[in-house]
């Protein structure tokens, strides 16, 4: 099954990520990837989709789904290293996998959120994401 990166959430405060379910009346309801609880999350909770996040490079922007699918080509069926690695494991493998990353603007810090999501990803979910430009032009016709 194919991961819609749209549907899954970033919430500031909480580990893990989560799987958007359904509106709720005063927020969100999510269903953790890792353990599959629900759970309703507050319209004050700063909540973000992955689908949303780009990491700057040295000419552009470029999104997180697109650097998910490098660091997969450059790890193959290996996990990405952990986000407790030092750092200069987590800036050896985005020099493979994003060799114009901006070493300005994408600290360490951002590095260590992306491997977890990866890594949670790859466990709870799929690397094969839906491509959102492809869905939003079926939509259209």
């Amino acid at each position: 099954m194919k991961t819609d990166l749209s549907k899954i959430l970033a919430i500031s405060g909480q580990s893990g990520l989560y799987l958007y379910v359904s509106q709720a009346r005063n927020g969100a309801i999510v269903e953790a990837l890792a353990d599959k609880k629900r759970s309703s999350i507050s319209v004050t909770s700063k909540i973000t989709s992955l689908a949303d996040i780009s990491i700057y490079t040295d000419d552009e922007e470029v999104k997180l789904q697109e650097v998910f699918l490098n660091m997969k080509e450059v790890l193959g069926d290996a996990d990405a290293p952990s986000s407790k690695s030092g750092a200069e494991d987590l800036k050896a493998l985005f020099e493979k996998a994003l060799p114009t990353y901006d070493r300005d603007r994408f600290y360490v810090s951002h590095m260590k959120k992306v491997v977890d999501w990866y890594n949670n990803l790859k466990k709870y979910a799929s690397l094969d994401f839906v491509n959102l430009e492809e869905e939003s032009e079926e939509v259209a016709e």
